[in-house]
């Protein structure tokens, strides 16, 4: 999968929902690979911290905000949520 595919999906996803709603990485994963969507998680998780480091979105974990480097370094654990940057 591209990394520009990722952008794309995540981008039309994001702007399926109200402005601020959210979405899941797994919701990304699993809209380009069906079948094979854990596989692609790891992907989707840096391609969404490359935007954030980009400033084109929020990596979020409940109310708090999360760090891409974090993400990016596999420091991060439990359930992530994608929003649009301010």
């Amino acid at each position: 999968m591209t990394n520009d595919a990722i952008t794309d999906m995540i981008a039309q996803l994001l702007n399926a929902r109200a402005a601020d709603a959210s979405i899941c990485p797994s919701e990304v994963a699993r809209a380009l690979a069906p079948d094979q969507w854990r596989a692609l998680m790891p992907q989707v998780r840096a391609v969404a911290a490359d935007l954030a480091l980009a400033g084109a979105l929020r990596i979020t974990q409940g109310s708090v905000e999360i760090a891409p480097g974090a993400v990016l370094a596999g420091l991060t654990r439990g359930p992530l949520r994608l929003r649009r940057a301010p």
